[in-house]
């Protein structure tokens, strides 16, 4: 019998739509991407003003998942996750309609807050709904149509802009968004986190923090890592991050419970994922831009020659989740970590002007198999590490440092691109890219070093026994 007919009806609908949420997510983040020359003809916009329409989502998106997940936890996690859906379809549709890129990027900002209370709220669902014997399988088929978005998307965006027009890539969102609301609405329970007041302090001094370290973080490199801007919001977002761990220290009710850091599992893996998505990121988002810059490709072609690196998390990240459970997540962490720093490094040491694509082709995957193998294991033991009435937190914990550490990445490998090379032509652009890409090479370096301190199986707390001492310690 497999896992898929092991699943009650009422575990198979919260992996079907978290998995399909996530979808939607995931493949708007990356569908903008080959469709920005075209939004940028139509609206008539500036350099600055087309890097406002990512950056306003990824914005919102950081700052905002800490409060989705507080949210769900006080209000109901069903009814915030449905609020998030909708709010992210209303906004597909500004978007689409939006008659200059100022309103696109007021939306763009909106969809970012719907996307917020989705992610982090997907993962504690479904997180909830399964046993820690079975989470690594549905982490697993979770992160596996998360690949399948990050494969279709610059293929979808390429596409619909060039077969139809780019307002049609946010259309896309509203038929879905709808169904699922319908649907969770009337398939999903309600589920809470503990009881208590919202920690409204905290939820600011977060939020502030992720504002601040984000908004350097994708400014720099536009302003200058040393201009006033960049120095004060990343300043800004240290001092109030230091007063939120300050606070969660003393308020009776944490919306973070920094007890929870004293787990291995909970640090590093949480550690493991800001490294690893800072890599994968940063090497997507310059090849993403290689063979139109370099080679002269359009945006549809451009969308396909990214497919080596989807194909590997689509195909073995479900397996991946099952071998998980049955030899813990240390080993895959570690192998896959390393299988990506390989690849990153090989890309970067092979690519030049006159490289056939055959030749990247290999790293790509190998690269690919790698992010596969370390997601769902990193996420199931981020997870199970914690008490069930810690879920929600601790899933809105881990997806804000996905989201920063795909903002650093970017961020990292944008400033050694702009010291090595630039966009004066295809020479140019391949020497600042191979450098860039050897940054997201150390960065996934990074991933496999502090995957070290994780112990080789998760020690499941999620049981009523943990339950009972986690309340007992949040008192």
């Amino acid at each position: 019998m497999t896992d898929r007919v092991k699943s009650t009806a009422a575990q198979t609908w919260v992996l079907l739509l978290s998995a399909v949420a996530s979808f939607m997510v995931i493949l708007d983040m990356l569908v903008v991407a080959t469709a920005l020359s075209a939004i940028q003809t139509d609206l008539g916009a500036s350099l600055e003003e087309l890097e406002w329409t990512v950056n306003a989502y990824t914005l919102s998106f950081a700052v905002f998942l800490m409060t989705g997940a507080a949210l769900g936890d006080r209000y109901g996690r069903r009814r915030m996750f449905a609020a998030g859906l909708a709010i992210f379809g209303l906004a597909s549709a500004a978007c689409a309609l939006a008659p200059n890129v100022a309103t696109l990027v007021a939306a763009r900002a909106v969809q970012g807050t719907g996307a917020a209370l989705i992610m982090p709220l997907a993962l504690t669902l479904l997180n909830a709904a399964f046993p820690p014997e079975r989470r690594g399988w549905a982490t697993g088929v979770f992160g596996s149509v998360t690949g399948l978005a990050a494969m279709l998307g610059p293929v979808v965006g390429g596409l619909v802009t060039e077969g139809l027009s780019w307002p049609w890539i946010f259309w896309l969102n509203v038929p879905i968004a709808i169904i699922a609301v319908v649907l969770v609405l009337s398939r999903l329970p309600e589920s809470r986190g503990p009881a208590g007041r919202v920690d409204l302090l905290g939820l600011v001094l977060a939020a502030g923090s992720a504002l601040g370290l984000t908004w350097g973080l994708v400014r720099a490199n536009s302003v200058g890592w040393t201009a006033a801007e960049t120095v004060v919001a990343l300043a800004a977002g240290v001092v109030l991050g230091v007063a939120f761990v300050a606070w969660e220290l003393r308020t009776p009710a944490p919306m973070l419970p920094l007890r929870l850091f004293r787990s291995r599992a909970f640090s590093s893996g949480n550690a493991v994922i800001f490294f690893v998505n800072a890599a994968m990121t940063a090497a997507i988002f310059f090849t993403a831009q290689l063979p139109q810059v370099a080679f002269g490709e359009g945006p549809l072609v451009a969308g396909l020659r990214l497919l080596p690196w989807g194909v590997a998390p689509f195909l073995i990240a479900p397996r991946a989740g099952v071998l998980a459970d049955r030899i813990g997540e240390r080993p895959l962490i570690l192998i896959g970590s390393g299988l990506l720093t390989l690849g990153t490094a090989v890309l970067a040491l092979v690519s030049r002007v006159n490289t056939g694509y055959v030749v990247t082709v290999g790293p790509m995957v190998v690269a690919g198999i790698g992010f596969s193998l370390a997601i769902p294991a990193v996420t199931k033991a981020v997870v199970s590490s914690v008490a069930m009435q810690d879920i929600g937190r601790a899933s809105g914990t881990f997806s804000t440092l996905r989201q920063l550490g795909g903002a650093f990445g970017v961020a990292i490998a944008a400033a050694v691109f702009a010291s090595t090379g630039g966009y004066a032509g295809p020479d140019v652009f391949v020497d600042g890219y191979r450098f860039a890409i050897g940054s997201a090479a150390a960065l996934a370096l990074a991933a496999l070093l502090v995957s070290l301190p994780l112990p080789r199986k998760v020690k499941r707390t999620t049981n009523e026994g943990a339950d009972r001492l986690a309340a007992t310690a949040d008192k």
